[in-house]
């Protein structure tokens, strides 16, 4: 079996690429065709434990979902490179699910020669193994300034001898230039692989683009194959975990939910779930005048961070830490995940220069220390069942759910011998709240993707009216069938360069 490679590639980042590729892998598995998504390298602090050879490693969410789409188990060959940005001008490197020092160490241009073997041989296994590979590029083709020491795009498409679509985001403006701009900067050899062009989030009447398709294809020899109209609500998390506060709330707003976000949050696509709640506003918080409006019903968030002193000391500067003290002192929910929770305790201490020693935010009586090594791991267990407070709902609930983290928190030894004590609402230190109820901070991250929890916390809202992700997979696959034109993703099968 040598299957056959379809690649999304776009003009832009946020052109539409992820999602589309997520799209093809449900279209394809529908088809009855084993089918693998693979992105060679992404960029992204939004990441899944999967399997490896190694035990359980880390790919990039997107390829994740894709991976589910296309009813195939999630593994490290689906993204062999994943680049984890900790600062401006520094990522860390996971190489087939593993954390590689060595590469993250080297210049970005001097990685290429070292990781294309381990790419190639992971898209060769895919291939060998399944009918259809979805391939998704990143950024543009046209990087030309990047294209010596490419990885990710017209590399992998030559070495899978790749049908591509080329997207761009028609409401950005300028598209038809950075279709045929990108076409134009791509190699005589490498311009034949593009087959198809795609306008996506299109709003208006469709018949007012003519007559620039055809002038297009004219131009290039390649046809437009589908217009794509906007869509907000597909239900999939962003590629980089990235919600739009445009997005209409179904019902009346009984809860809001404002989640951090800081310059380095990670793992933001996990709370995905809750947008799709009737009656849950979801919202991006950046300063204390956009907490000013919350009430003691509703919620803040601080999600996971690749640094997590860094975004400490950001949020301070902000006077996010005195507004989130607010919150909590007036008896609203305060949820901190796995660098969250870390920044509700008393103290981060580095011993190995990890991250960064810092005082943490004083909500709950815990320290935590940065490790050497780094927990990546599944784990399914059981919320306690004496949780107090606003966390009630959970007692005694199932949850599934991954680490990856290098901190490890306990009780702050001082404080409670003095009588100040962390309510452990989880097994091995994975979750504490305080005393009074309101305060819970968790290591266990997919906490909303799970069926039970959700269940527990919302189920007088839910009324089965919440997509589940198999719904959410079959209407992206349903929306590119109505769009596309006839014939076009079933010819991509057969397409050669």
């Amino acid at each position: 079996m040598t299957a056959k490679c379809i690649m999304v590639l776009g003009t832009t980042s946020g052109a539409g690429k992820s999602w589309l590729t997520t799209a093809l892998c449900r279209y394809y598995a529908r088809q009855g065709l084993k089918v693998a998504p693979f992105k060679a390298q992404n960029m992204s602090n939004n990441a899944r434990v999967v399997a490896s050879e190694n035990g359980q490693g880390e790919i990039g969410s997107a390829q994740y979902f894709q991976a589910l789409a296309a009813n195939a188990v999630p593994d490290v060959r689906m993204n062999p490179l994943l680049l984890k940005p900790e600062r401006d001008t520094h990522s860390q490197v996971v190489l087939m699910g593993q954390v590689n020092e060595e590469l993250s160490a080297m210049p970005w241009r001097g990685r290429s020669l070292k990781v294309w073997p381990q790419i190639a041989a992971a898209l060769d296994a895919l291939r060998a193994a399944n009918d259809v590979v979805v391939i998704e590029g990143a950024g543009s083709p046209a990087e030309i300034n990047l294209a010596a020491s490419d990885v990710v795009n017209m590399r992998v498409a030559q070495h899978g001898d790749a049908a591509c679509l080329l997207v761009t985001d028609i409401d950005r403006g300028g598209a038809f230039a950075h279709l045929y701009g990108t076409w134009a900067l791509l190699p005589e050899d490498q311009r034949g692989l593009i087959k198809g062009f795609v306008l996506n989030k299109f709003r208006g009447d469709a018949t007012l683009l003519a007559p620039a398709p055809q002038m297009l294809q004219e131009l290039t020899g390649i046809p437009t194959v589908a217009t794509l109209p906007m869509w907000w609500q597909h239900g999939l998390p962003e590629e980089d975990g990235v919600f739009d506060d445009r997005s209409v709330v179904k019902g009346a707003v009984n809860l809001t939910v404002a989640v951090v976000a800081y310059p380095r949050i990670s793992n933001l696509d996990e709370f995905q779930p809750l947008k799709n709640i009737p009656g849950l506003r979801l919202q991006w918080v950046r300063s204390p005048s956009e907490l000013a409006g919350l009430t003691s019903s509703d919620w803040i968030i601080l999600p996971g961070s690749k640094h997590t002193s860094g975004d400490l000391a950001w949020l301070r500067s902000q006077g996010l830490d005195a507004a989130i003290a607010r919150h909590a002192e007036q008896g609203g929910a305060v949820l901190g995940v796995c660098g969250g929770l870390q920044m509700l305790g008393e103290a981060l201490i580095d011993p190995h220069g990890i991250d960064g020693n810092a005082p943490g935010l004083g909500l709950l009586p815990l320290v935590t220390v940065f490790a050497q090594d780094k927990t990546v791991r599944h784990t399914s267990t059981r919320f306690a069942s004496n949780i107090p407070g606003r966390w009630a709902a959970l007692a005694d609930a199932p949850v599934g759910g991954y680490e990856i983290h290098h901190g490890q928190t306990q009780q702050h030894a001082a404080m409670a011998a003095a009588g100040d004590v962390a309510h452990a609402v989880l097994p091995d230190g994975l979750g504490w709240c305080n005393a009074k109820g309101n305060v819970l901070g968790l290591y266990l991250h997919g906490l909303f993707e799970d069926a039970a929890v959700l269940q527990a916390l919302f189920g007088a809202q839910l009324g089965g009216t919440v997509p589940t992700l198999e719904t959410v997979f079959d209407g992206l696959a349903d929306y590119i069938a109505a769009h596309f034109s006839e014939g076009v993703l079933q010819d991509l099968l057969v397409e050669t360069s």
